[in-house]
């Protein structure tokens, strides 16, 4: 947005700074946080804090003084975002996601070599947890975490006895290996720190950025829980939620969606295990010894994969569920609706976590929910697996719907970070971070109140 357009926009920015920046204490605060705004909406390519403040016409320290040393509490102004993305969006699901900041250097606060679907690769980068309300028109953020990665928590460094004392880190290292000129394993010699330097490093590290004592490395679904829990203290509770396979796949995560009373429809992997919704558990011979056992299942359970299998693409159903966005190429003849071929059953997930779960009764019958499979013509198995405990009665076009759902939040993550610079902090401080996306996800939320209350508005597509 030019110079024009957002002053052409000014006192609706003003009205909708004051409400978000209410709970801030001093006046030059929350003056400050509207300069902010301002900042990350005004036309530029990069939205650090210096190119701002050039923008801006303003000193730079104002706005670093800003986000890492004043004292005014993010969650607050989280918590007036999220009250006012829900009246905004007005959301049909929330979605859980996460995204990468590639990084340079190694100082940035939890920045490690890990994963990133940002990336398509493993990177130097920072990855953030965030939940999202949405319909098909709208989305915004609602909470954000940054993900603390196992080399910045010193519980996950193994003690002399190898054991670690962080229940949430991995207990198995495979040792790295490459293969020599004849195509055999060989080890990888990569130096490793003793133990004691490791942690050093760790601590250094940590008060360096100045990460909370209390902030320690546990798996993303169990922060995006975390996010749900501080949302619910704040009033706002999802009505379905939708997340990929890299949550949708962990039974403890759909059991915490169940537990706190949340409907949802994931992704998962085609080897997720599950029993027919049909099948039911049979009675053990007591020992004579010891409690009595539990019902079992007669038949191991079988992996997704095998169960959609069974049935064949024969009973798959040609299902349309949205229309296609507008294309750039003006001349494209690709179909105006987005469309693939179903097959939904009702299956009873299986697995040690749903066992012991409070869901599996004295009775050993496991819980009943909805597998969703999308089949393309010709191909010889299933592309994509989704789980839902919606109503056995839900249709199969709306599981597809709620199911594709997930696309808006590429289209969050796209404005964020092309036109309001949330991937541009070049800070290294944990409050720095959490306060400049918190900002970037307030000028977002902006730009989508006017494009869904006046389209018109300059600056607007």
């Amino acid at each position: 947005m030019d110079e024009q357009g957002l002053a052409s926009v000014r006192t609706r920015l003003e009205d909708f700074a004051a409400g978000v920046f209410a709970g801030l204490p001093r006046s030059d605060q929350r003056a400050t946080g509207l300069r902010y705004l301002r900042g990350l909406m005004l036309d530029g390519r990069r939205k650090s804090m210096q190119p701002m403040a050039r923008r801006l016409g303003v000193d730079h320290q104002q706005l670093q003084q800003f986000l890492t040393s004043s004292t005014w509490d993010v969650a607050g102004v989280r918590r007036r975002l999220a009250a006012v993305a829900a009246d905004v969006v007005d959301p049909q699901m929330w979605v859980v996601d996460d995204t990468g900041f590639p990084k340079d250097g190694k100082a940035s606060a939890c920045v490690s070599r890990q994963y990133s679907g940002t990336l398509g690769k493993v990177g130097n980068c920072q990855i953030a947890v965030s939940i999202h309300a949405a319909t098909d028109t709208a989305s915004a953020v609602l909470n954000w975490r940054l993900f603390v990665p196992e080399s910045w928590d010193k519980s996950c460094v193994p003690d002399t006895d190898g054991k670690i004392a962080n229940p949430h880190a991995r207990r198995l290292r495979r040792q790295p290996t490459t293969l020599d000129a004849a195509g055999a394993k060989k080890p990888h010699t990569r130096k490793q720190l003793p133990r004691e330097e490791q942690i050093a490093q760790i601590l250094r590290r940590r008060a360096a950025s100045k990460l909370p004592d209390d902030e320690r490395y546990r798996p993303k679904w169990m922060m995006a829980l975390e996010m749900l829990d501080e949302l619910a203290g704040w009033g706002q509770h999802p009505p379905l939620l939708t997340a990929d396979a890299g949550y949708g796949q962990v039974a403890e995560f759909r059991q915490g969606l169940t537990e706190r009373d949340i409907r949802y429809i994931v992704a998962t992997t085609s080897t997720t295990t599950a029993q027919p919704g049909t099948a039911h558990p049979v009675e053990v011979d007591y020992a004579g010894i010891g409690p009595y056992p539990t019902p079992r299942y007669p038949q191991p359970a079988r992996s997704v994969k095998d169960l959609t299998l069974a049935h064949g693409i024969e009973a798959t159903t040609m299902v349309r569920w949205r229309d296609r966005l507008p294309a750039t190429d003006h001349a494209s003849t690709r179909p105006t609706e987005l469309s693939g071929h179903f097959l939904a059953l009702r299956v009873r997930p299986a697995g040690r976590a749903i066992q012991r779960g409070p869901d599996c009764g004295d009775d050993g019958v496991l819980p009943e929910c909805w597998l969703l499979a999308q089949w393309p013509p010709g191909q010889d198995e299933p592309t994509d697996y989704w789980l839902s405990d919606l109503p056995s009665t839900t249709p199969l076009t709306e599981l597809v719907r709620l199911a594709k759902s997930r696309w808006r939040i590429e289209h969050d993550y796209r404005e964020l970070k092309t036109a309001l610079g949330l991937d541009h902090f070049e800070g290294r401080s944990w409050i720095g971070w959490h306060r400049h996306v918190t900002l970037a996800t307030a000028a977002q939320l902006f730009l989508t109140q006017l494009r869904l209350t006046h389209p018109k508005a300059a600056g607007q597509n």
